[in-house]
């Protein structure tokens, strides 16, 4: 089952580190933008992901083209996609050692988070993890 509880988002949150952003943005009217740059302000590290812009930067970060390419400890894979285009992310996210998926307002995929659970990920859908981070008031990261 996906995380659902106050309690449940901000154990995973609160230890999380490393954030992979797939759908990342370099325009700054995007949401997925204005997200990078909070949970950045937060003390996460973002690594965006988006094989459009592959090899710019968005915020000071270098965009990557998948997850694959990473080569780091993953926390949580924060996906600005399509509901129909997470399985996909799912697969890569478990061939990457994430420990999470987290897709944000508006997305939901059934299947794919069956299949991240299965593979021992935790799953949050269809929120916000930037208005979770303020809602539950979770510290930022010590720099």
């Amino acid at each position: 089952m996906p995380l659902t509880t106050d309690a449940e988002i901000g154990e995973l949150l609160a230890a999380a580190r490393t954030i992979a952003l797939v759908g990342a943005s370099d325009r700054p009217e995007r949401a997925s933008h204005g997200v990078m740059g909070a949970l950045q302000d937060h003390g996460f590290r973002v690594l965006p992901v988006n094989p459009s812009i592959t090899g710019e930067h968005v915020l000071g970060e270098y965009v990557w083209e998948s997850l694959d390419q990473l080569g780091m400890d993953i926390d949580i894979v924060d996906v600005f996609r399509r509901s129909d285009a997470v399985e996909p992310i799912v697969d890569e996210a478990i061939k990457a050692g994430a420990r999470a998926i987290w897709m944000q307002l508006g997305v939901v995929n059934e299947a794919a988070a069956a299949k991240a659970e299965a593979a021992g990920l935790k799953v949050v859908m269809d929120r916000c993890i930037k208005i979770e981070l303020r809602r539950l008031g979770i510290p930022a990261i010590a720099q």
